[in-house]
């Protein structure tokens, strides 16, 4: 289980709460008949939209100081604003990035995982599963402006782009890494790393639990490109105009082709694999270790 640290407040939602966003009707509306969603940004608390129609090109930026921890209302209010994305024929391209500095995305939220009941884990856990499914499915073309550090569950949504472009500062590791923290990745995790940088490369990357810098993430093939910091916006749009000059109904036929395969194996397994998390989080054990991360954390912090 990718257990990366990355302190939030406490979960309250259901999750397809819809109505939480203003005027969240899925499927073409007037408005987007006319132009989509429109230039203003949209989305929630925790992603931030901001579209441009004249290009059908989105921008998605993780808002979850400090480190874009992958909270239950995160996992949410993204897949909500993915689902208005992809409804919405306007959009053929989403760039994803982070609104915080340093950081892409620290992983999985601990204190979803610690203290809680067993429903409350298999809530968390398939909200995870979705975010993944609808991510690696997506007809739309994902790029991933990787901006800061991305490990464990923020690799895996790096993972899950199209092409990723990485900037190049030493700390902006990226890898996943469980294995340090004691925990394997879930199957369809280690799947996710396999068809992108082979087997072997794989295996020893999730054995050892790497964390790549940039220029070994190039190397390795975890990314695509990796330039200076601050050009990473703008060659993610580059690279968007060119991967959009091929024919929709072609590049997406394709990338289903290549991905539903592996995204069929979690759909088979995916209710055995969210009563293995759960078995697996609340072990007393576990929950202890938890515990006593979250206190070391907290110390930091102090």
């Amino acid at each position: 289980m990718a257990l990366v640290a990355g302190v939030c407040h406490r979960a309250r939602a259901l999750f397809r709460p819809w109505a939480w966003l203003p005027g969240a009707a899925f499927g073409r509306t007037e408005s987007a008949a006319r132009g989509g969603v429109g230039a203003r940004g949209f989305g929630s608390q925790r992603v931030l939209v901001e579209p441009d129609p004249a290009t059908g090109i989105a921008v998605v930026k993780l808002k979850n100081p400090p480190v874009n921890s992958l909270s239950l209302e995160l996992l949410t209010e993204f897949v909500i604003s993915l689902e208005k994305l992809e409804n919405d024929k306007t959009y053929r391209g989403l760039i994803l990035t982070s609104d915080c500095p340093g950081i892409f995305s620290a992983g999985l939220d601990l204190t979803e995982m610690c203290g809680k009941n067993p429903a409350h884990y298999a809530e968390y856990w398939k909200a995870v599963q979705e975010l993944w499914l609808r991510l690696y499915l997506s007809n739309l073309l994902l790029i991933a402006a990787i901006n800061g550090a991305s490990p464990a569950g923020g690799c895996l949504i790096a993972l899950t782009s199209d092409y990723r472009v990485l900037a190049d500062n030493p700390r902006y590791t990226i890898g996943l890494n469980e294995t340090l923290l004691g925990i394997v990745a879930p199957f369809w995790f280690k799947d996710t790393l396999v068809n992108t940088i082979g087997h072997r490369a794989s295996e020893r990357a999730l054995q050892l639990g790497i964390l790549f810098p940039p220029e070994e993430a190039l190397q390795v093939g975890m990314v695509d490109k990796v330039v200076p910091e601050d050009q990473v916006q703008s060659t993610a749009l580059s690279v968007m105009a060119q991967w959009l000059s091929i024919p929709d109904h072609a590049r997406q036929l394709t990338k289903n082709m290549m991905r539903k395969p592996t995204a069929d194996r979690l759909v088979k397994q995916r209710d055995s694999d969210i009563q293995s998390f759960v078995s697996f989080i609340s072990r007393d054990s576990i929950q202890k270790s938890l515990h006593a991360y979250l206190g070391k954390l907290k110390q930091k912090k102090g």
